[in-house]
């Protein structure tokens, strides 16, 4: 799949998927608190998504059985929502995506349950600014693997590790389209820039190891070393100067 540019329509069509997560991020950070379920956290934002007309992404891509993805703690990415109850001091990350008039949007945040230690505060906002280093490249005119290169001598510098099995993408009339966006440093600067590319950056970053492995559910993906991880997602468009993004 070459890698495409979107008109104007598509990207105002696009602003409309991201502004409902924008929304969503709002919701369920007011929900977040001990004692509730991942799987209520679902709930809530699949009747969101829908009572704005649209429909999770995720639900039923590639067989995912819920509208979030939810990961506590050592969970990187793609954990499932179900009974099991945020408590004090957790993290937890969640990734939301909504398709609506065609196209699909996709953001993930992490979110600190009560009150949590100094050092996955500072998981969490090092990942978090880890996308704003990153994405001072993300204009016409530069190459796509200057953000990774970006994210990760962020992240090291800091401290923290960069996984490397998960990456960012493409994203449009699907979920994941190309370009594959690394967190990390590649061989070649990878392909120019565009104005009208829209880009969804994500870095996933580990408090120790950046090495994961998948659970016996066929998602989950976990630290290697049990140790905690953060991730940080937007979905942006790329413009003549700074990036547009469409999910804050």
């Amino acid at each position: 799949m070459a890698i495409t540019i979107k008109t104007e329509e598509q990207i105002e069509k696009m602003r409309v998927a991201g502004q409902i997560l924008a929304r969503l991020d709002e919701i369920l950070r007011a929900e977040i608190k001990p004692g509730v379920s991942t799987k209520h956290l679902d709930a809530i934002a699949e009747e969101y998504i829908r009572s704005q007309g649209a429909v999770p992404s995720f639900k039923g891509y590639s067989g995912f059985p819920a509208s979030i993805c939810a990961s506590i703690n050592e969970e990187v990415v793609h954990g499932i929502p179900s009974h099991r109850t945020l408590r004090d001091g957790d993290i937890i990350s969640i990734d939301m995506g909504s398709y609506i008039n065609g196209y699909h949007g996709d953001c993930a945040r992490t979110y600190g349950v009560g009150e949590i230690s100094e050092k996955d505060k500072k998981l969490i906002e090092i990942t978090r600014q880890s996308f704003f280093e990153g994405i001072k490249y993300a204009r016409a005119g530069c190459h796509l693997h200057e953000i990774g290169a970006a994210v990760q001598k962020y992240v090291e510098a800091n401290g923290f590790g960069v996984v490397r099995d998960y990456v960012g993408h493409g994203i449009g009339r699907n979920m994941h389209e190309d370009p594959a966006i690394p967190n990390y440093r590649q061989i070649g600067r990878g392909p120019k820039l565009l104005k009208g590319m829209v880009l969804a950056v994500e870095p996933m970053v580990t408090t120790g190891s950046y090495d994961v492995r998948v659970l016996d559910d066929g998602w989950t993906a976990v630290t290697a070393d049990g140790l905690n991880a953060a991730h940080y997602e937007n979905t942006l468009v790329i413009t003549d100067g700074e990036p547009e993004i469409l999910t804050l």
